[in-house]
């Protein structure tokens, strides 16, 4: 299996509008979602504090793979 992706210039340049917006707005919007979530209490029985650390898991995957890509 090949590791080349051929990606053409209007391709790549929504790519990196992509990653900017994932590291500018979504990377802070889950941060802030994961500081109320801690203000809340008990972390162990804090679904929303889990769900928004499991959130922060898969944006950070996705914005390695575009790093990767871009």
């Amino acid at each position: 299996m090949s590791d080349i992706i051929y990606i053409t210039e209007e391709g790549l340049q929504k790519l990196r509008e992509e990653l900017d917006h994932l590291r500018l707005v979504e990377r802070p919007t889950i941060s802030k979602m994961i500081a109320d979530a801690r203000d809340k209490g008990d972390l162990t029985e804090n679904a929303e504090y889990s769900a928004a650390k499991e959130a922060q898991g898969m944006l950070e995957m996705k914005i390695s793979r575009l790093e990767e890509i871009v």
